[in-house]
């Protein structure tokens, strides 16, 4: 039993890292898609593609931070961060839609930065 409880708290784990790790990459490929849109034709629908796709990836942290959690025994402590920053992914989209770079931007940096954190805590 005890076998079962740690395996599966193993695998909880590993998709949680795997989870961020996708957050991270998808963040930084909207830094890249940003710069693109201020020099390209195509820079706004890669930019656009990639906010949906950072978004999904966003949920799908939350959810890997649930199941590591619910019935793997982890620490709940994920499933705040994991709804912290979807809540900060939906104000960046709003933003994004709203056209203000003044806080889309540095909001965007920030994001960045603290997925990198998680990554690293893990």
């Amino acid at each position: 039993m005890a076998t079962q409880v740690t395996a599966t708290a193993q695998r909880g784990s590993t998709f949680l890292q795997i989870a961020i790790v996708l957050q991270t990459l998808t963040i930084f490929l909207q830094a890249v898609s940003a710069g693109l849109l201020l020099t390209s034709s195509y820079g706004e629908v890669l930019h656009s593609v990639g906010a949906r796709v950072m978004y999904g990836a966003s949920m799908l942290y939350l959810l890997a931070a649930v199941l590591a959690w619910k019935p793997g025994g982890g620490s709940p402590r994920s499933v705040w961060h994991a709804t912290g920053f979807l809540v900060l992914a939906s104000v960046q989209v709003v933003l994004g839609i709203a056209h203000v770079p003044s806080l889309h931007l540095p909001l965007g940096v920030l994001m960045f930065g603290l997925s990198v954190l998680a990554l690293a805590r893990r």
